[in-house]
């Protein structure tokens, strides 16, 4: 029989994560899939998008779940889930990343006493007051097998006590990267819709609660990307919570070229050809550095210390870059075999 994966995504990085994985999955006859999108990113933009685009299959069922504060949200998943769950009956869930769907998707899983994998296990910002951190930090200690993307991660997860189960695969965002850069600049008209020219713009992001739920930190951040548009063009594609805080707080966009959400090609294909990376992203602090374009990071840290220590990205408080070489940690494509791998040897070992 083969074996039976659930996978609970919910937000638009995680998609992009799982699509890696499922990759593998489909092509191996031992393992069978279900995915369970909880509807944390519930705006076609912010997901529909990316399963087509990235050929992930429809996810087997959809709660619907999205908007209300981290606690509800979180209750609602983890309530939803449970049933989910025990009808599926599977041998491994697989959760990514660090948002409320990881954290309902684990603690559903480990109250079930269901093994739970943790794709992007080990980071840490080392801020208890970003929500993700919580997150991922109990998603960790509730996991079964964590997948670590860097040296760093494992490092983490040590100090923390936690040294069985664990893993460095490196990064699935690369593996992914390498999947959609070869095919955006056939697959997307993004720079020319827009009329950009390559290496005179810089691409904006911003959506993490610490900039947006405070009026006056979504301000501050606003008004250094408005100055940095003063050097050049800088193309935001808004994120739906973004903008519904910028029209609460009564700010303003002007002086930013602000568009709606992208999928992945789009992206991928402003990345390749932006002079600079401004975001709060995690994952687009990476795929900055996979297209060798320099990243400012809008946060006082990171849990990607691997770009700041390398000279890709600095803080958006720090003046200067550290001096510039490549990272090597981030593996060589295959991160989403090796997690496959790893859940099929601890079925078999755990059978």
């Amino acid at each position: 029989m083969s074996l039976r994966i659930l996978t609970v995504v919910g937000a638009r990085p995680q998609f992009i994560k799982a699509a890696v994985v499922s990759r593998a999955i489909a092509g191996e006859p031992r393992a069978a899939e279900i995915m369970v999108h909880t509807g944390q990113h519930f705006d076609a933009n912010m997901s529909d998008i990316f399963f087509s685009e990235l050929a992930i299959p429809a996810p087997a069922r959809h709660l619907g779940i999205s908007g209300g504060g981290h606690g509800e949200m979180t209750g609602r998943m983890l309530a939803a889930l449970e049933p989910v769950m025990i009808e599926a009956k599977p041998d491994m869930v697989v959760v990514y990343g660090d948002t409320n769907s990881t954290l309902a998707g684990a603690l559903a899983a480990a109250k079930l006493r269901l093994p739970v994998a943790h794709v992007e296990a080990g980071l840490r910002s080392f801020n208890r007051a970003m929500p993700e951190e919580i997150n991922r930090v109990l998603a960790d200690h509730a996991s079964d097998l964590l997948f670590c993307p860097t040296r760093a991660a494992v490092e983490n997860l040590r100090r923390e006590g936690i040294g069985v189960g664990v893993h460095q695969v490196g990064d699935v965002m690369y593996d992914a990267a390498l999947f959609v850069g070869a095919a955006s600049g056939q697959r997307s008209s993004i720079v020319e819709r827009l009329g950009l020219e390559s290496g005179r713009y810089a691409l904006a992001t911003l959506h993490r609660a610490e900039n947006t739920d405070d009026p006056r930190a979504l301000g501050r951040a606003l008004d250094y990307l408005k100055s940095a548009a003063r050097e050049r063009r800088i193309v935001f594609p808004v994120h739906p919570r973004t903008r519904a805080a910028i029209a609460a707080a009564g700010l303003s966009v002007a002086g930013l070229e602000a568009i709606e959400p992208l999928g992945y090609f789009d992206m991928h294909r402003l990345l390749q050809g932006a002079a600079l990376v401004f975001t709060d992203s995690g994952g687009l602090q990476k795929e900055a550095y996979f297209h060798r374009v320099p990243c400012v990071t809008l946060r006082s840290e990171t849990e990607w210390v691997e770009t700041i220590a390398c000279g890709w990205n600095r803080l958006w408080h720090v003046e200067s870059y550290q001096p510039r070489v490549d990272i090597d940690e981030y593996g060589d494509g295959r991160a989403g075999e090796r997690i496959l791998g790893a859940i099929l040897e601890h079925a078999a070992r755990t059978a």
